[in-house]
């Protein structure tokens, strides 16, 4: 039987049906909660500073889409995220070199440094590749878990309670830059990216409450219900997607008047179950929300390999 011909090159707008049917066999390979609705899929290519024709590679094999690698470029910190995925019936070909080659190249094109991505901990195949490849493990980040019943009162406080509206873009992109400043992996968001995010499906600006002190926002949650979360029978799923504080306004227990904001809306909107990431090195964060009853349910690890 002769070999199968591969060609890794540049995504093409026609790759499109192809990209989704491989996006669904990763997701049910491995399930990780992603969204593999086409809808979002398409969104998703369209974010801003962003070219799936530039920022995207394909293995192509007898006319179908055996794999890709996406890279998302975060250039304020000069890095390059990358997710990757074969087909297992194309693996062990060493193909997963070849995609990494191509991103290595784009990624020195647009000056990053470092190329990272993010893996579960259960993904071994993944990460044995990685090694592989001469990257090395550098963060651990936790998924946390809480089944909503009744939320505790909040106690009589001096702040007041907003959603963020249409136009306040730019306000959050200053005030979430200015939380995360010093957060491990951060790259500054900007309010072209902020408002594309609340323009996408399912997404609205009431997602976002707002925690203010006189009219001025100091901390905010923004919240998500989680794409396709009724599969399965498990019940509308949502996500603390963001959660801040301003860094003049900690220790105030602002952190806490915003979470359970967002828990209440959310649990307003039918969400049985929140999930949220939490960097393992981050106690504050954990100490909030273990302190409300999230559990871990599962980890992912960063993996970085230097490319200049």
């Amino acid at each position: 039987m002769p070999k199968t011909p591969y060609t890794i090159r540049n995504y093409r707008p026609s790759d499109f049906d192809g990209y989704v049917k491989l996006a669904l066999e990763a997701e049910k390979l491995k399930p990780g909660g992603g969204c593999t609705a086409p809808q979002v899929l398409a969104e998703h290519l369209r974010r801003p500073n962003y070219s799936p024709e530039q920022d995207m590679f394909v293995i192509e094999a007898a006319g179908e889409i055996a794999g890709f690698i996406n890279l998302t470029p975060e250039l304020a910190i000069r890095r390059v995220l990358i997710d990757y995925f074969i087909h297992p019936q194309h693996r062990r070909r060493g193909l997963a070199k070849g995609l990494l080659d191509h991103a290595t190249q784009r990624a020195s094109e647009l000056g990053a440094e470092v190329l990272q991505a993010n893996v579960r901990r259960d993904n071994s195949s993944t990460r044995k590749t990685l090694s592989r490849l001469g990257f090395r493990m550098v963060r651990r980040f936790l998924e946390l878990r809480l089944a909503i019943s009744e939320l505790p009162e909040v106690a009589h406080h001096a702040y007041s309670l907003r959603y963020l509206e249409s136009g306040e873009e730019a306000l959050l992109a200053h005030l979430q830059n200015r939380c995360f400043a010093d957060t491990w992996g951060y790259n500054p968001n900007t309010a072209e990216e902020i408002a594309y995010s609340l323009k996408l499906s399912g997404a609205s600006a009431q997602d976002v409450t707002l925690v203010c002190e006189q009219g001025r926002p100091v901390g905010y949650c923004w919240a998500r219900i989680n794409c396709g979360s009724e599969r399965g029978g498990e019940g509308k799923r949502g996500r603390i997607f963001m959660l801040g504080v301003d860094p003049s306004y900690r220790g105030r227990g602002i952190g806490k008047i915003a979470l359970l904001a967002g828990l209440a809306h959310l649990k307003s909107r039918g969400v049985l179950t929140v999930e949220l990431t939490v960097d393992s090195q981050n106690q504050a964060a954990l100490a909030l929300y273990h302190s409300l009853g999230f559990e871990l349910w599962t980890s992912s690890l960063y993996y970085e390999k230097r490319i200049a």
